[in-house]
């Protein structure tokens, strides 16, 4: 039987990825004609069709499809081994490329940062801040190691894994008269002036399914992907946003923005880990996400204090710790 290289091998991962030769050579800094040759090779080798060709691009047959998945896990599992061989040398240096939204940017990021850069002095970290579709086409481009992103239903090219689910929260400025994190339902405190995210953005159509599901009415919608301007906006007028729980443990006690659990029913969030399917997180990845994981559930197990507490208790905390509650 004729070997396959792995060169032809990644010129079948990147033309089933991205549905064109053109744009699979581009991906792999190669030629247009050369990434047509891998695949026939390979076809021939294999003797079977791995790809149907129209004008409109390639999709692959059943085969090839099948084909792709084993070869991404064989490409895995080969760069897995390099990474493990590295890590037992000791070498932990190099690039580490991260996509983060800004939920985890504000209140998450900073702390994981001080755990992990103080241990880990010769990695570059390279972190972006970027909404859910432009960090997923970052990582689909192979631009980004990883990056969290709301739990969506998944493309080709990427593999994911479930990273946390976190409890939304109302946020209004003192202009709302709500009673800082005493629960609320969304249905009693309509009709809502409400900012959302863009229509691209995962978290806006499950917003949009809830208010439709458990009668919440909206008096008006104001779509904005700019997070401090949204938290600004809230703060000074009589519109509201919901935001998960992990980008408003700050808030609490201070005197700008109102925040409120919401209940009947709890409305959550699911995040995700997405990578490039033919990659393996490395070790230097899975470092950085046990820092962050670990903040994580910092910040979850204060929100558990702060909400099995009286609001009396509630207040006279904030008032000791300077309008700040800390896990």
């Amino acid at each position: 039987m004729t070997d396959i290289a792995l060169r032809q091998v990644r010129a079948v991962i990147a033309a089933c990825e991205e549905g064109s030769f053109t744009r699979a050579a581009e991906r792999e800094n190669a030629t247009q004609s050369g990434i047509s040759q891998h695949v026939a090779a390979v076809e021939r080798a294999l003797g079977v069709k791995l790809f149907e060709r129209s004008a409109r691009g390639i999709v692959p047959t059943p085969a090839g499809l099948r084909y792709y998945k084993n070869c991404i896990d064989a490409v895995g599992r080969l760069e897995h081994a390099n990474e493990e061989a590295r890590s037992l040398a000791g070498q932990f240096s190099g690039d580490l490329r991260i996509g983060l939204m800004p939920t985890f940017t504000r209140a998450v990021l900073a702390p994981t940062l001080e755990d992990f850069v103080p241990r880990h002095p010769n990695v570059r970290l390279h972190v972006l801040e970027g909404y859910s579709a432009f960090l997923t086409d970052m990582v689909l481009a192979d631009e980004l190691d990883f990056a969290i992103v709301p739990a969506f239903e998944g493309r080709t090219g990427l593999k994911s894994r479930l990273l946390l689910r976190d409890r939304e929260m109302l946020l209004s400025g003192r202009q709302r008269g709500l009673t800082p994190l005493a629960q609320v339902q969304l249905a009693d405190c309509a009709p809502l002036k409400i900012v959302v995210p863009g229509a691209q953005n995962v978290r806006r159509r499950n917003l949009e399914t809830y208010f439709q599901t458990h009668g919440v009415e909206v008096a008006a919608m104001l779509e904005m992907d700019a997070m401090i301007g949204t938290l600004e906006f809230v703060a000074r007028s009589d519109w509201v946003t919901v935001l998960p729980s992990l980008i408003c443990i700050n808030d609490i006690g201070k005197g700008d923005l109102v925040v409120n659990p919401i209940v009947k029913p709890t409305l959550r969030a699911e995040f995700v880990i997405i990578q490039p399917a033919r990659r393996t997180l490395g070790a230097l990845a899975r470092r950085f996400l046990e820092c962050f994981e670990s903040q994580v559930a910092n910040i979850h197990g204060a929100w558990e204090r702060v909400l099995a507490m009286p609001a009396v208790a509630n207040d006279r905390r904030r008032q000791n710790t300077g309008g700040r509650l800390r896990g």
